[in-house]
């Protein structure tokens, strides 16, 4: 399924090397303000240009269509990026030797051989263009959230002053890091998400795992709340609107906005497409063979993946108020 949401609803389509890239937005309230310009700052995070990144350049201009007088009117919007820079060619040898970690192999297997896997297909981190424009018109749907991310670890580096060092060192090796992305939603409103199945962290989850690299999800204190025992874990209330003098839970009890700010980490794999000679089964031979992908890649994708993770929390955050203010 291609499509997203409750009251706030995407459908995305595309591909890392099809001509274009583009997301559909229905649900969005009437009367919003919004125009290209918008879209400059958060599109701009995404952009690659620090160390490490991929050589690959996109304008990405954001072709919108669906507003009237440059405001939105309840019906559809529609946000399209045309993809420029484009090499397709590069990528027919991976339909016979399918690159390891990559989705080459169950792409072609799930969609049939027809399946355009170029840079990846729709599982490529290009697509997540979409999701940023995505994100800017949800956070503008509720303008009383402040999203900020950052970036909690690089490998095994946890000090931000040598972010950059441990990135440039594995991308001179030609091999790649994985990362922790951390978001915090400040001025959150209590009493969102819709228990059981759509639970705040299932709603915020489910778009979190739709982008291109994440692998792992922990709200509040996660993992390392295993390691303490409830009487120093529980979060003591201390004020008649539900404060809390800890927020261990981040900002979410029983899969309700409780008015603490939300909180949560993302893990981000290390990019599956690295420079160095690997093996991988060749269908055309039938044998496990060398493989060197080559091509243009980021050494590290969690830093380009910050404000894609940010962007998605906005999308599920608007649809839990849009719904909460349907029932």
């Amino acid at each position: 399924m291609n499509t997203f949401g409750r009251q706030l609803r995407l459908t995305i389509r595309g591909g890392s090397h099809a001509p274009e890239i583009a997301i559909v937005m229905e649900g969005v309230p009437e009367g919003i303000a919004l125009d290209e310009s918008m879209f400059a700052a958060d599109l701009d995070r995404r952009r690659p240009g620090t160390a490490g990144t991929t050589a690959r350049r996109e304008s990405d201009f954001p072709h919108i269509a669906g507003l009237r007088d440059g405001h939105t009117t309840g019906e559809g919007l529609e946000i399209v990026f045309r993809n420029e820079n484009i090499r397709r060619a590069d990528y027919a040898r991976f339909a016979d030797c399918p690159r390891p970690s990559h989705a080459d192999l169950t792409q072609r297997r799930k969609y049939g051989d027809q399946c355009d896997i170029s840079g990846g297909g729709q599982a490529s981190g290009r697509m997540t263009v979409a999701l940023v424009a995505a994100g800017v018109v949800a956070k503008r749907i509720v303008p009383w959230a402040c999203f900020s991310t950052r970036l909690v670890s690089v490998g095994r580096q946890s000090d931000p002053a040598l972010f950059d060092d441990e990135i440039s060192a594995v991308a001179a090796e030609g091999d790649s890091v994985g990362g922790v992305v951390e978001c915090r939603i400040s001025g959150m409103r209590p009493s969102l998400g819709e228990p059981f199945f759509d639970s705040a962290e299932s709603v915020i989850s489910h778009l979190l795992f739709s982008v291109p690299g994440v692998k792992a999800v922990e709200f509040g204190d996660g993992f390392d709340g295993t390691r303490k025992r409830g009487s120093e874990r529980n979060d003591a209330i201390v004020s008649a609107d539900g404060r809390t003098a800890t927020n261990n839970e981040g900002g979410i009890n029983g899969g309700i906005t409780n008015g603490n700010d939300v909180v949560f980490r993302v893990a981000v794999k290390p990019t599956a497409s690295i420079s160095r000679e690997q093996i991988t089964y060749d269908f055309s031979t039938g044998r496990m063979e060398p493989l060197v992908i080559g091509g243009r890649h980021d050494a590290c994708i969690a830093r380009r993946a910050m404000v894609v993770i940010e962007a998605v929390a906005a999308v599920a955050v608007a649809d839990m108020y849009l719904t909460a203010m349907k029932s």
